[in-house]
């Protein structure tokens, strides 16, 4: 029975892990477009083939595609424009102030204020070392997954997770719990006949062992992947009110029976729920499982998903890609039409060349400054003529400047926020009305992340307290 209960849990989190990948393949997307890899998407040529874009844009042409990347500047402004106002604003409790300067928070918070930036999601881990500590992380999309959501709070959240890879040493440190036996039964879990095992419980539970490797295997040789599972869950507890010290406790049934035939205490039977940890193998084996022991009673994970209309994600980077693409289009286009144009040709009829003159001769006389270019017009009046053609104006320059002002329009990152348009003729606070009305634009990004901080910051506090007895056995 409790076999069956880990492979059921285990099974969810991989369809929990699959549901999730539509938002890690856009996330991956963004993040190329934002690191100047912006000719990487797939489109389809003039003969139905699957190509890139640099391959239909650039290479068809003879010429290598350019890339003007504003997304970055984008990002880096935000990330900029947010590290000022932490520097002025953050305020914070001593025990607070304590666990943001011990894990570096403000560092940690820009990193997830750009991934929030470009997936749409920001993912922290907050934990209690060894000695008691308090510890955040930032984790990586790549690595987590959750089961699908609707409530921008997260409240409807039921499975979370995250996956590692770690060294055995590592491994053992987390699971084995001090015992020799138990590390060494987890050392021949790695060894005897992983790959297979893996292979097998993937094929039990429906997996597509091809597509989904990343779930199964490490991303790095000589590691031990494990499968971290919270799951929130039910068990029957008891209610008990001692009449005589007017408290109110809940306690699991084993807990209850010792108030049984006390007539100052009563109880009621009741459901509670609770958030349940184990960590499993990759191939399905239970390394460990425990209850949350945090003092909130809840999972490790602060998390923020941006803005989870409708359960979906859509980042801020995603809605400039179009813009950032045409930029680059109407770059290269204009590229090549210089290219093509003429730039100083000569051109030198060949009857019209002296005797004794080479081309070789024409061609260093003519690239001399001051040098005398002899001809001889012995069968027509022709003569040497240089030709300098300007390119073409097909709307190109106007369209890219179109584009970046769209590209103002549509991120709300504008030139006043960005400290430009600093006109010697307009007042400072003028300038000042205009960074403030910038800002006005970006207040729902800084909001959502602002609370996204403020729940981890919830998380941290909590985890110094001690758990409650609710659901505990």
């Amino acid at each position: 029975m409790e076999q069956n209960i880990n492979t059921a849990v285990l099974q969810a989190a991989y369809a929990a892990w699959t549901g999730c990948a539509g938002m890690r393949g856009k996330r991956l997307r963004n993040k190329r477009f934002t690191y100047g890899d912006q000719w990487g998407d797939v489109t389809f040529d003039h003969q139905g083939r699957a190509v890139t874009d640099g391959e239909r844009y650039g290479a068809a042409s003879g010429s290598l595609p350019l890339t003007n990347n504003l997304i970055r500047q984008l990002v880096k402004t935000i990330v900029g424009r947010y590290r000022s106002q932490v520097a002025d604003t953050t305020k914070r409790d001593k025990a607070m102030e304590a666990i943001a300067r011990s894990n570096e928070l403000d560092e940690l918070d820009s990193r997830a204020l750009e991934e929030f930036l470009i997936g749409g999601c920001c993912i922290q881990r907050v934990d209690r070392d060894a000695t008691g500590r308090v510890t955040v992380d930032n984790v990586n999309p790549n690595r987590f997954f959750v089961n699908a959501m609707t409530d921008p709070r997260g409240r409807d959240c039921e499975i979370v997770g995250q996956l590692h890879d770690l060294s055995i040493a590592s491994l053992l440190q987390r699971v084995a719990c001090g015992s020799r036996r138990k590390a060494q039964w987890v050392r021949r879990l790695y060894t005897d006949g992983a790959a297979e095992r893996v292979a097998s419980l993937a094929t039990g539970i429906g997996a597509d062992t091809q597509s989904a490797t990343a779930f199964w295997h490490p991303a790095s040789p000589g590691k031990c992947r494990a499968i971290e599972v919270w799951t929130l869950e039910s068990r029957e507890v008891t209610v008990c009110h001692n009449r005589r010290t007017a408290q109110l406790t809940v306690e699991t049934p084993s807990q209850a029976r010792s108030h049984r035939g006390d007539p100052d205490v009563k109880t009621r039977w009741d459901i509670a729920t609770y958030w349940h940890c184990r960590w499993f193998t990759p191939m399905g084996d239970l390394l460990a499982e425990w209850d949350s022991p945090y003092g909130h009673g809840g999972h490790p994970f602060a998390m923020k998903f941006y803005p989870l209309t409708d359960g979906e994600v859509h980042s801020f980077v995603e809605g400039v890609i179009d813009q950032q693409k045409h930029i680059n289009r109407m770059i290269t286009m204009l590229d090549q039409i210089m290219a093509s144009c003429a730039k100083g040709v000569l051109l030198y009829p060949e009857t019209a060349l002296p005797d004794g003159f080479t081309w070789s001769d024409v061609r260093r006389v003519w690239s001399t400054t001051g040098g005398i270019l002899p001809y001889s017009p012995q069968l027509s009046d022709a003569r040497p003529e240089q030709i300098s053609a300007n390119a073409t104006n097909v709307g190109a320059y106007e369209m890219v400047q179109l584009q970046m002002r769209l590209l103002e329009e549509v991120s709300g990152v504008s030139g006043a926020l960005q400290g430009k348009n600093m006109v010697s003729g307009n007042s400072a606070s003028l300038y000042q009305a205009q960074a403030d009305n910038a800002n006005v634009a970006m207040a729902d990004i800084y909001d959502t992340f602002g609370a996204f901080c403020r729940s981890r910051d919830s998380l941290a506090i909590r985890s110094l307290s001690q758990p409650t007895l609710e659901g505990k056995d």
